[in-house]
């Protein structure tokens, strides 16, 4: 295993990566109330959740499950889910994804945008530079994470507004590089 842990100071969590083959290994843990709590979902990825220690709220495609020691839930591809730490003290658990895809590459840059102060507890970009960043983003991992129904823009409109989006920050990114 990795020793390196990356920070999200907005979702609340800390976490480490392993792989082995294609199954990423992430060890996590989740302050009281943080989580992955922004809607989404994995086009191809299965997520195996391990409970090690606290208590952790499930939600999987609307229903809501709560796990503890022991407990293991199973996401399946393309099931909308969030996680949250619904304890008292730090969650302690373990996810195993497969395939690992670039899913290792979204988390630490989602947490790399949350320390940066782009964006806020929702999800929602702080200013028009955040959001064709985010954007930018989204349309670069799309076939990982797709954010759902919570989010805007909603998925049917996703394909449609990320595109030109991304293009625009990717055009700012190279002008601020030459």
């Amino acid at each position: 295993m990795n020793d390196e842990i990356h920070d999200d100071p907005v979702l609340r969590y800390r976490y480490r990566f392993s792989r082995e083959g294609d199954v990423l290994h992430v060890e996590i843990w989740a302050d009281p109330g943080g989580g992955v709590t922004i809607e989404h979902y994995h086009p191809t990825i299965e997520e195996r959740f391990r409970v090690l220690e606290g208590q952790v709220t499930f939600r999987a495609d609307g229903d809501t499950r709560v796990a503890g020691p022991g407990d293991e839930v199973v996401v399946p591809p393309g099931v909308r889910h969030t996680f949250r730490n619904t304890g008292t003290d730090v969650a302690h658990l373990t996810t195993e994804a497969e395939p690992a895809l670039e899913l290792q590459e979204f988390l630490e840059r989602a947490a790399a945008l949350g320390r940066a102060g782009a964006y806020t507890r929702h999800g929602i970009p702080k200013g028009f530079g955040a959001l064709l960043e985010a954007a930018e983003f989204a349309d670069r991992y799309r076939d990982t994470v797709v954010f759902t129904a919570n989010t805007f823009p909603p998925p049917a409109l996703q394909p449609i507004l990320l595109g030109p989006l991304a293009r625009l920050q990717r055009r700012r990114a190279e002008r601020s590089a030459a």
